[in-house]
This record gives structure tokens, sequence and C-alpha cells, in this order.
């Protein structure tokens, strides 16, 4: 299975970033049938920016849905189990990493993904079961 961090769905919808835009547009078209799925802290990190986004007038209600129709509700979102928390720990103890790069790491790792798309982390480093590439 293939999953992508929140950065790639911010940056599919980010106007200000069209570099990237059309990078993070194109890795999602690829991948789509892929069995590509989305963590569940993804779908709510990126609601998250989308809401800060309508606070500041950025985008506005409609827009909102839009994305979230088109990038998470279009794809299967897999939620973790109580057992990511230890694994979160064991993960960020071996590599140095941040709370939420540990726990996303170990939910993916959870459920089977072999590959994760992300800026955040080392391209081409494998953390525990999962590889990360950086599509930017």
């Amino acid at each position: 299975m293939i999953a992508v961090d929140t950065n790639v769905l911010v940056y599919a919808v980010d106007l200000y970033e069209p570099v990237k835009m059309q990078k993070a547009i194109a890795l999602l078209q690829s991948l789509k049938g892929n069995s590509l799925i989305i963590p569940w802290q993804v779908a709510v990190e990126f609601l998250y920016r989308l809401r800060r986004w309508e606070q500041i007038g950025r985008i506005g209600r409609t827009e909102t849905e839009q994305y979230l129709t088109r990038f998470v509700y279009s794809m299967p979102i897999v939620h973790p189990t109580i057992s990511v928390l230890q694994q979160s720990l064991d993960l960020s103890g071996m590599h140095s990493l941040s709370h939420w790069d540990s726990i996303l790491l170990a939910a993916c790792n959870e459920a089977g993904v072999d590959t994760l798309h992300t800026e955040d982390l080392t391209h081409g480093a494998t953390y525990g079961s999962v590889k990360t590439l950086n599509p930017f």
C-alpha cells in the first residue's frame, strides 16, 4: 500500500506554491488505483490546514468541502489502533523523529503501507517497513 503525508494534499491545493502544486497533483493522479490510502492523521491535519486558510480568508467553506471531497473522501481512510502509540515511541526513540512523524509512520506500519510520500522525512529512508519518498 501507498500513503501520502499531509504536505502532499496541501500542496495539491496551494495556489501559492504552483510548482509543488503541479507535482502533488501529478503524484496523486499517478497513484490512483495503486492501493493509495489516507491515514486518519493526514485527513485530520489536511482539514485543519484548510480551516486555517478559511479563518484568514484564503479560501471559503465551499473550497474546503470541494478539496475534502476530491482528495480525502475519494480515497480509503485508514484508522490507527492503540498499538500505534507504543510503535511511535519506539520509532521516535530509534530515529529521533518528531511526535507527529513517528505517529504517522507507526500508523503506516500498522496499515501495511510500504511507501509514504512526504517532504518531512529523509528521502529513501526506511522506518520499520515504510520507505519514505520526497516527491518535491
